[in-house]
């Protein structure tokens, strides 16, 4: 899937300014993640049950 069909997001923490953002995508295999500032540049992506550890890592620091 190119980066174009992809539906790419912010978090709705993301400030106003636009520094330091990071945008997901959501497929059926895969979270794709990506710079928000150089949307240019190549995304990665992690599995759908690693996001949701990595998410749930996140949210028990904050």
């Amino acid at each position: 899937m190119s980066t174009t069909e992809l539906a790419w997001f912010k978090s709705s923490y993301s400030g106003s300014q636009g520094d330091s953002c990071v945008e997901v995508a959501v497929t059926e295999q895969a979270v794709c993640v990506r710079d928000s500032k150089d949307v240019t540049r190549p995304h990665f992506a992690v599995g759908r049950v690693e996001w949701e550890r990595f998410v749930g890592f996140a949210a028990a620091r904050d």
